[in-house]
């Protein structure tokens, strides 16, 4: 308690104090030491109070986070329950107390119970009505002792400047029990501090609620209030409250009372007249229900559409994010078995030709993105430069056009006549023309030769090159089987490994390949199965002939690319 009491009201400190608290459950643990007997509780009296602030004050203020339901529907109205159960216990302990020390603390702790339950309301507004409705309150209010009756009705008093309107919420029968114990308080307690409590209260409960008023004006359980309150001692403490309570209970004239009945006629026949405008605005109400619920389906339907496309987008994009990395995934496995299989002296030279076409993509993928990116940044340009193409057609076109038409009526001039000088020149530059450059004089039988030679050397050129065209796709035809062979190869699994028709799949169709590979394969098989004394001063290379007789195992037209060393 005095941590909370020690740290500034409203601070982040105390926010995060109050957070703790309740994470570690410790409301939920006070509350079962409340709801216990106070003899078995060490500390007694001292030790509830004390528990009654502290769950007062980190009740108030605390944000409860995912538990909000359970923390407003279950703990918060089991604690204002508590503590009026505690308010009671108080109460006939204070009763049956005979000594006036024992008095005087019980009284003390009485009232820090109803200050921590006033706390409680005042941070809770909703608690007011389960307070008002609850039976303890009721006992608690119809106690015949000054001080204890006179706390009750100071905090109902506070209560009901809080939050007036949950008065009339409740039961009316609640509230009549409410009303009967205030007034007979105020008439027939001798206590002036009892008398002038009750005093205010009515007056507030007056002044606050029409409703209240009226019911303590015409009700028959009242009908002779005002003439009593008039009997009451004059110059007391309270008498100004009590003069004001005689001016609202007592009407000037018998015409405010039949006002007033005339009032709830007049409301009663509103009321009817509403419910008549009512049913018959809900006659034409299915029209509008029906364009509602159509236009409301139609959004729901936009809005479910919306969040499939958000869904299916996302699952596309981790499908091909999933892709990428089982991808990524399967060329790493397919480079570190290609590492396994080739050649260490050969490593070097697959990383560069990886390397180099990596390289290869990356460009082209660089370009790719540069070229579009210089595109978009050239349309601009490339559009006014079309349309700048298409009006300077437009307009040759129409220039062209304005000279055809001055041709068609130009009217004809004639040729120009050449002049004799004229000739002379023209016959001067044709004679210096033929001087400089002479014509050769060959015979109609070598032109015929160099003819025949020329069309011999074209037909050779022409089938030597289909025949090199026939050679280049023969060839690039191996190349592309060899390297599909080989990859075969590489992804083969082993041969305990292989299941069912895999074998098949490596079978040849050469038979010179299929001969050769079964050879080296018998001879691997009996090199192996050699005793070792007779490998001595072999080398690895060699190759041992055998008798095909000799083995019994049919391997088919098995492919096998080659032997490898013992």
């Amino acid at each position: 308690m005095e941590i909370i009491n020690n740290t500034p009201f409203g601070s982040s400190e105390l926010k995060k104090v109050k957070q703790d608290i309740y994470c570690y459950d410790l409301i939920r643990y006070c509350l079962l030491v409340l709801s216990q007997d106070c003899s078995r509780i060490q500390g007694g009296w001292t030790t509830i109070s004390q528990l009654t602030q502290i769950l007062s004050h980190c009740c108030v203020g605390l944000e409860p986070g995912e538990d909000a339901e359970e923390f407003y529907n279950e703990l918060l109205p089991s604690a204002a329950e508590n503590f009026l159960v505690l308010g009671r216990q108080l109460q006939t302990c204070f009763i049956n107390a005979a000594k006036g020390e024992e008095k005087d603390a019980l009284l003390h702790f009485f009232e820090i119970v109803t200050d921590s339950l006033f706390w409680l309301l005042g941070g809770h507004v909703q608690l007011i009505q389960n307070v008002l409705r609850s039976d303890h309150f009721l006992h608690l209010l119809q106690t015949d002792n000054v001080q204890v009756g006179s706390t009750v009705m100071t905090m109902l008093q506070n209560i009901l400047q809080i939050s007036s309107g949950d008065l009339l919420r409740i039961e009316g029968k609640t509230l009549h029990s409410i009303l009967d114990e205030v007034v007979f308080k105020l008439l027939s307690t001798p206590s002036p501090v009892i008398r002038s409590t009750a005093t205010r209260l009515l007056l507030l409960m007056a002044e606050s609620h029409q409703e209240i008023l009226i019911l303590l004006r015409l009700s028959a359980c009242y009908k002779g209030l005002r003439s009593l309150l008039n009997k009451q001692e004059p110059g007391t403490e309270f008498s100004q409250e009590l003069r004001q309570l005689i001016g609202l209970l007592s009407p000037k004239v018998y015409q405010e009372v039949e006002e007033q009945k005339l009032h709830q006629a007049a409301c009663l026949i509103q009321a009817y007249w509403k419910g008549f405008q009512t049913r018959k605005r809900l006659k034409k109400l299915p029209s509008a229900v029906i364009t509602l619920q159509r236009s409301f389906r139609s959004k729901r339907t936009k809005m479910l559409l919306k969040l499939s496309r958000q869904k299916e987008e996302e699952d596309r994009r981790l499908q091909l994010q999933l892709q990428r990395q089982r991808a990524m995934r399967l060329s790493r496995e397919l480079r570190l078995s290609m590492l396994e299989i080739v050649h260490p002296g050969q490593v070097e030279k697959h990383n560069r030709e990886i390397e180099e076409k990596s390289a290869l993509i990356i460009q082209k993928h660089w370009r790719g993105y540069r070229e579009r990116k210089n595109f978009c940044q050239q349309r601009p340009s490339l559009v006014e430069y079309k349309a700048a193409v298409t009006l300077q057609r437009a307009a040759l076109k129409f220039l062209a056009k304005c000279r055809k038409k001055k041709k068609l009526f130009a009217p004809w001039q004639g040729l120009r006549e050449l002049t004799d000088a004229c000739r002379v020149e023209l016959k001067q530059q044709v004679d210096d023309y033929i001087r400089r450059h002479p014509g050769s004089e060959v015979s109609g039988v070598i032109n015929r030769e160099l003819h025949s030679q020329a069309q011999e050397r074209l037909q050779h050129y022409f089938m030597g090159r289909a025949l090199e065209e026939r050679a280049q796709q023969h060839r690039e035809a191996l190349t592309a089987r060899i390297n599909t062979n080989i990859e075969q190869l590489m992804k083969a699994p082993s041969l305990k490994e292989a299941e069912g028709k895999e074998p098949e799949l490596f079978l040849s169709r050469s038979r010179p390949v299929a001969a050769k590979a079964k050879q080296a394969h018998l001879n691997t098989l009996k090199h192996i199965q050699a005793p070792w004394w007779k490998k001595l001063g072999e080398e690895a290379r060699d190759e041992i002939d055998i008798p095909k007789d000799e083995l019994s195992i049919e391997l088919g037209t098995l492919f096998i690319g080659g032997t490898k060393p013992p």
